[in-house]
């Protein structure tokens, strides 16, 4: 269970800022080269490079080179991940609700008018 958490953090913590965000939704349309997906912010490559590695380490994107183009990929099983860790968070709480909303009909009914 902790390596499924830390597994999580790292998910969550990738596409908490949104220049990475930017980035995984670029990728939704299909691959890109580091160049491309840089052009649209305004920092310094390093800069940016630090997000694409972020990414990468998470596991949401793999690069490649080619000749001297690097080529991001988005990597799709992190969104089984993240699905599945809301699923079970629905679940959860749509019990609790369930739970409080019978709790909550029992007392209108007990109560004396």
């Amino acid at each position: 269970m902790e390596q499924y958490s830390e597994r999580l953090d790292g998910l969550f913590q990738a596409i908490a800022d949104p220049t990475r965000r930017a980035v995984l939704k670029r990728l939704g349309k299909g691959p890109a080269s580091i160049s491309e997906l840089a052009k649209p912010f305004d920092m310094a490559l390093p800069s940016f490079m630090k997000h694409i590695h972020l990414l990468e380490d998470s596991g949401w994107i793999h690069t490649r080179k080619e000749g001297r183009v690097r080529t991001c990929v988005l990597d799709r099983k992190p969104f089984a991940t993240v699905e599945a860790w809301l699923s079970e968070q629905r679940a959860l709480w749509e019990g609790r609700t369930d739970r409080l909303e019978a709790f909550v009909t029992t007392q209108q009914k007990e109560e004396p008018e």
